[in-house]
């Protein structure tokens, strides 16, 4: 992974989302984004995606969107994830969403593998150009997108960007996390997807 480009550390980034989050906000993290979303202290709207097919937290981001209008649903999703399922883009703003908040961050390196360069970084291409996930998000027709480096205008700029309107991409240039592993669950998976809907729908067993 180049080193020219400023990026922040991913515990930066997500305690300031974790800090700007309503408390009626839904929010999915998958891979180092989940490990790291963890120890900031769960709440009963959090969906750390642990285990998980990867790259499938977009679509279901979008399905509780689309299920809970009236709700912000923000998805914290991961370069390799995104590589893994790129159609979910155009799916979310086929459906537009304006209530869905899809942030990626960005490291170039499948971190919880071994820091491999994903096959969108420049070190993973053979032509040494990184694939510039900005401008596919305006291609696809995200109708407000965001692009950050820095953990103090990220921090600083949280708010209106979460309270834009959706769909929303946000592109953060996130460091890795040297020695990483993968994260543990917190639990059982279809527990947790049930005690999820009950609090999405209370009333409901």
């Amino acid at each position: 992974m180049s080193d020219a480009k400023e990026r922040m550390p991913l515990h930066d980034a997500l305690l300031a989302l974790h800090t700007a989050r309503r408390e009626d906000d839904v929010v999915i993290t998958s891979m180092g984004a989940a490990r790291e979303w963890m120890t900031l202290g769960a709440q009963s709207l959090d969906l750390p995606l642990v285990p998980s097919s990867m790259g499938t937290a977009p679509a279901i981001g979008l399905g509780v969107a689309l299920a809970q209008p009236r709700r912000r649903v923000i998805v914290v999703n991961g370069d390799g994830a995104m590589l893994m399922h790129l159609g979910s883009m155009v799916t979310i703003t086929a459906a537009a969403p304006a209530n869905l908040v899809l942030i990626l961050a960005d490291n170039e390196v499948y971190e919880v593998t071994g820091a491999q360069p994903t096959p969108g970084s420049a070190a993973g291409r053979a032509d040494g150009a990184s694939l510039d996930f900005e401008a596919m998000a305006r291609a696809c027709g995200f109708r407000s997108v965001f692009h950050f480096s820095n953990a103090v205008q990220w921090a600083q700029q949280i708010e209106r960007v979460l309270s834009a309107t959706g769909p929303t991409f946000v592109l953060l240039d996130v460091s890795s996390v040297p020695g990483s592993v993968g994260p543990r669950s917190p639990g059982p998976a279809a527990a947790r997807a049930r005690e999820l809907r009950r609090n999405l729908t209370p009333g409901i067993a």
